[in-house]
């Protein structure tokens, strides 16, 4: 099962600072998630400044409870980074250069 999530960082003075001294575990956690499960495309949500504001993740967990274990420990989650996280069910068609049915 695929999930579109878009998350996004704080608004307070501090939430870049907390983004970029979390990036280095974030991204050894992706590491680590992506030797059981897929992450098609993942990447920053940018203002018109091109200041990163959030992130977008189309992931593929077994389930729900699995994305939501997932969660639990992301260190954008545990780190406070991201502030509100919006989750929604999707079907790839494409995926890496690849069409789906």
């Amino acid at each position: 099962m695929y999930f579109k999530i878009n998350a996004y960082d704080g608004t307070d003075k501090d939430a870049l600072s907390r983004r970029k001294n979390a990036r280095p575990r974030h991204l050894q956690n992706m590491i680590r998630v992506m030797q059981t499960y897929s992450i098609p495309c993942a990447g920053g949500i940018l203002n018109d400044e091109g200041t990163p504001i959030g992130s977008y993740l189309i992931m593929e967990f077994p389930s729900r409870e699995d994305l939501d274990k997932y969660l639990e420990t992301e260190p954008y989650v545990t780190e406070k980074v991201w502030e509100k996280i919006e989750i929604e069910i999707c079907n790839p068609v494409i995926v890496d250069s690849e069409m789906r049915e």
